[in-house]
């Protein structure tokens, strides 16, 4: 950012700053609409609200990225070894989490194991009525 002159600074960290509040506002407004909370009766789906707010989040830790911590001007190989632990570190995340709800219902089975009744089979047929066996 040391080609930009203070003005166009400003200019583009108030740009940046103002888009961040509209999309924390649009955020937070969803939420209480998704609840119910704004219009009476009125709810969203729970995976569509939690995927809303994980796209904007998203689309702002790309603004804070590329424009407060100067990523936009700097070469693509500093980019790449920023963006590729980070994300790792996201599926990282995922992953454990996917792993823990394994073990979580594995330890669940354990805790309260389901005993099937299996019944013995009962012997019928015409070979048996014929010989006049009982069982």
């Amino acid at each position: 950012m040391g080609h930009l002159s203070y003005e166009s600074s400003k200019k583009i960290a108030t740009k940046t700053i103002s888009i961040l509040a509209f999309i924390t506002i649009f955020e937070v407004l969803f939420a209480l609409l998704g609840k119910g909370y704004l219009i009476e009766g009125f709810h969203i789906s729970g995976w569509i609200t939690g995927f809303m707010m994980v796209v904007l989040s998203l689309v702002k830790a790309y603004l804070i990225v590329y424009e407060f911590m100067h990523m936009k001007y700097e070469v693509p190989g500093l980019v790449k070894t920023v963006l590729l632990p980070t994300l790792l570190l996201v599926w990282a995340i995922i992953a454990f989490l996917a792993e823990g709800k394994t073990w979580f219902n594995y330890r669940e089975r354990v805790k309260n194991p389901t005993v099937e009744e299996v019944k013995t089979p009962v012997q019928q047929g015409l070979i048996y009525q014929s010989l006049g066996q009982k069982l």
